[in-house]
């Protein structure tokens, strides 16, 4: 016996309603926006956790947040990983402050392609890579050549044309690295100072102090050290200390991390440059929803830099 048309009719509308609810993911009441960024041992990235926590407390209603960040800034490979768990978890959007410019392009385009909203802080995404991928991906962050060249001609005016100074410089594969070191050669070789060493030490203490204390010994003339980050700089006031050189040789960082500050202000370190990394994050998160809300790509947002020395220490 035929089933009644009515019935079939029901059956019918019960199954559409049963494929929609399998194929229907449930949503989550607010968007969950993923932080990543490089090493938390590093006191500017920490900085940057705090900040972005502290505004997510204040919008808890708009918005969760997980914050993630590798143990060290040369693993590009944990931070790969953290990436695709993110794009497993289905976040809405993730803001990264990558520790190369170009290795981490292609899951950023994987999570794109996902249909999460990418926002690039901090260290640029290499412009010529997005480029061969047709990808847009939006920027918030410093213009690190601008602040570079700020902390070098405040240098340069203790300092006399041929005197003699070194670079120490971050990962070469990052852009802000590379953007710091020209800035610093820009200021450098408009004031007619001698470039004698640039050389790597990673972003790290250690390997700055091993680096700086090797330069001691090999440029015995060396006036000064420009490092492109505070974590640098550190090491190589331990190696000037250590050398019997304090006062000798003047050090110039970047990022106005809390342990810069009493050097700042005892002379041992000339002037760092603050980027504001409490904001860097909450800028790429408001990005985020932005993107979110209009389903639209920001454009690219450049923020401050601010050259700090002993005085606005001491204010």
């Amino acid at each position: 016996m035929k089933p009644p048309p009515f019935l079939k009719t029901c059956r019918l509308a019960l199954a559409v309603l049963l494929l929609a609810s399998c194929n229907t993911a449930p949503q989550p009441s607010k968007p969950r926006i993923a932080l990543v960024m490089k090493s938390l041992a590093n006191e500017f990235f920490k900085t940057m956790q705090d900040g972005a926590t502290a505004h997510q407390q204040a919008h808890a209603t708009e918005y969760e947040l997980i914050a993630n960040g590798t143990k060290d800034e040369l693993d590009v490979a944990r931070q790969v990983e953290i990436v695709e768990q993110m794009i497993a978890q289905r976040v809405q959007a993730i803001v990264i402050a990558p520790a190369d410019s170009k290795a981490l392009i292609a899951v950023c385009q994987r999570a794109q392609a996902a249909g999460i909203v990418v926002i690039n802080i901090d260290n640029k995404l290499d412009a010529g890579v997005l480029a061969e991928r047709n990808l847009r991906i939006s920027f918030v962050g410093p213009d690190n050549r601008k602040g570079a060249r700020l902390a070098g001609e405040a240098l340069a005016q203790q300092l006399k044309p041929g005197d003699q100074v070194a670079i120490l410089e971050g990962v070469p594969t990052a852009f802000n690295a590379q953007q710091r070191k020209a800035g610093f050669e820009d200021a450098m070789k408009a004031a007619g100072m001698n470039i004698v060493s640039s050389q790597s030490a990673s972003w790290e203490t250690s390997k700055a102090n091993q680096v700086a204390a090797a330069l001691l010994v090999e440029k015995p003339e060396l006036k000064a050290i420009l490092c492109a980050n505070d974590s640098m700089a550190l090491g190589a006031v331990a190696a000037i200390r250590a050398a019997g050189k304090a006062g000798q040789i003047r050090v110039i960082g970047f990022d106005n991390i809390q342990a810069v500050r009493q050097l700042l202000k005892d002379g041992q370190v000339l002037a760092t440059v603050d980027q504001h990394g409490d904001q860097l994050a909450v800028y790429g998160i408001e990005y985020a929803l932005e993107a979110l809300k209009n389903k639209t790509s920001p454009a690219d947002r450049e923020t401050m830099v601010d050259l700090i020395t002993a005085e606005q220490t001491n204010r």
